[in-house]
């Protein structure tokens, strides 16, 4: 019987003040696409780290093996020698570079002394060939696509002679055509025997490619099923540890005087394009008002010129508790009892640098240091009680913001937002980038926010989460109300849907 083309034996890796992974066994086999599986934090990352020689032996406990024969990987070189090639997220090509320079990069074809273009460019076209990458050779990384650029960064890692692949959210930036095209190469490179570990949070996706899954959660190995009979509420229940329970509407829209009202409010660019069109809504205390809409419909722009951080002009009317408001910066929208979470927390939400406690802290900075003395046991106190609140981990709010995962760093944005107790919550894409554990976390906490009394104002452009938390949804179109539905029981996705591309808004006028 053939081994396992990679295998780890009982691995346990730490970082200070951090178990990332806990005595976990995994093997995935050739002509197989195996999922990977588990929340933010799970130790996924850490395990793929240990496949390509990031962590070299040594920094780990236990054994890995490459067809069945122990491996230590020194650096990621080691692994690519042994046949093992990781695709991360963020691809690691040259973009300056052709195409055929980028698949050559590191191991160039000579002869006599010299670069053999000729052999160079006739293995790129064959991978080429292979992976249905219809581009010129010679043309610049940088002119490419997403799908492309990974269809390159694949053609790399064959052209290494790699036979283990791994995948980390591969279609993260991928449109249906890209994904489709991708999934058919990876079935063609599992038919040929490749070895497919395949990370995804998009769970549809692993019941349409994968044929086997591991589960780790919290550093450790939960275990391992065939797809075939699996749901995706029994993976997600193994993920979290906890049963996951759908919402279902039974809230009917708040009669109570709104907490933020907006009169024909428009938001132009320095050219003067109007990015948000003589839009009006109102905003109660106690509901999540959904905002619905694809990418570009001006839903960002709305709550960044609400805020005051829009730098371009702004018109119309913002009314804060029925009285009339001029937000004129961030500054100003917090003393009115705003927040606002941005759609990039790497960006606009978080010192990647700094700990937590001072991401936390840093919008009650003149509460805690009222003389410009700072009380630092105060700011500890807030820190810690808000990262107990959030369930922040790992503990300890001294931790670097860049060592946390993505569902950790989007939960310290949130409390950022959180510390200033604010009365209307402004969410941008709450959940973008965060796995189904944080996700289901993040949607109970703007529940319990609007139950308390907050007006929460939520951007999405996943269906799912505007339909599960919405009291009443906005679904708008090129900066302007397209539809409004103040029923959910008419808010199915298909009409919001419907509304937001502009396929027939006339049963939902706004």
């Amino acid at each position: 019987m053939q081994p396992p083309a990679v295998q780890t034996v009982c691995v346990s890796k730490r970082f200070p003040g951090v178990l990332a992974l806990d005595d976990v066994s995994f093997e995935a086999r050739y002509g197989e696409i195996h999922a990977l599986c588990g929340e933010n934090g799970a130790g996924k990352s850490t395990l793929i780290g240990i496949l390509s020689g990031r962590w070299q032996i040594g920094s780990y406990e236990g054994e890995l093996r490459i067809d069945g024969k122990t491996a230590g990987f020194r650096n990621t070189r080691d692994s690519q020698n042994a046949g093992a090639a990781v695709i991360h997220q963020e691809l690691a090509l040259a973009p300056m570079m052709s195409i055929e320079e980028n698949v050559a990069l590191g191991r160039e074809p000579t002869r006599r002394g010299l670069l053999d273009k000729r052999r160079m460019r006739s293995e790129c076209v064959r991978l080429m060939e292979t992976l249905q990458l219809d581009a010129d050779p010679a043309q610049p990384v940088s002119q490419l696509g997403v799908g492309q650029r990974q269809m390159v960064e694949i053609a790399k890692a064959l052209a290494r002679d790699a036979k283990i692949l791994a995948l980390d959210e591969p279609t993260s930036a991928l449109t249906q055509t890209e994904k489709e095209t991708l999934f058919a190469v990876l079935q063609r490179l599992k038919r040929s025997g490749t070895a497919l570990i395949y990370i995804s949070h998009r769970l549809e996706e692993l019941f349409e490619i994968a044929d086997r899954a591991t589960v780790l959660r919290d550093g450790q190995s939960v275990g391992t099923w065939k797809m075939d009979g699996l749901t995706p509420s029994f993976l997600v229940e193994k993920m979290i540890g906890r049963e996951l329970k759908n919402r279902t509407h039974v809230k009917k829209a708040s009669e109570t005087q709104p907490a933020l009202t907006l009169q024909n409010w428009s938001a132009y660019t320095g050219a003067g394009r109007a990015k948000v069109d003589n839009l009006s809504l109102e905003a109660r205390p106690g509901e999540i008002l959904g905002l619905a809409g694809m990418m570009g419909c001006g839903s960002s722009e709305l709550l960044l010129s609400v805020f005051g951080a829009w730098r371009g002009r702004t018109e119309g009317r913002i009314e804060i508790d029925g009285k009339p408001a001029r937000i004129r910066s961030p500054i100003e929208a917090m003393r009115a009892g705003m927040a606002l979470l941005t759609e990039d927390r790497k960006r606009d939400c978080l010192w990647l640098d700094e700990s937590i406690e001072t991401n936390l802290t840093a919008p009650i900075l003149g509460e805690i240091a009222p003389h410009g003395l700072l009380n630092r046991k105060e700011r500890r106190r807030r820190a810690e009680e808000m990262a107990r609140r959030l369930d922040i981990r790992p503990p300890g709010v001294q931790a670097e913001a860049r060592s946390l995962s993505g569902g950790n760093q989007q939960k310290t944005a949130i409390g950022k937002a959180l510390m200033t107790q604010p009365r209307i919550l402004l969410l941008n894409e709450p959940t973008r980038g965060v796995d189904v554990g944080a996700k289901a976390e993040i949607h109970g906490l703007a529940r319990r926010l609007a139950e308390q009394g907050a007006a929460v104002l939520m951007a999405s452009s996943d269906m799912t989460e505007i339909l599960q938390l919405s009291d009443r949804v906005l679904a708008m179109r090129n900066g302007r109300a397209a539809a409004r539905f103040d029923d959910m029981a008419q808010a199915s996705a298909e009409a919001v849907l419907a509304a937001a591309v502009g396929a027939d808004t006339r049963e939902n006028e706004p």
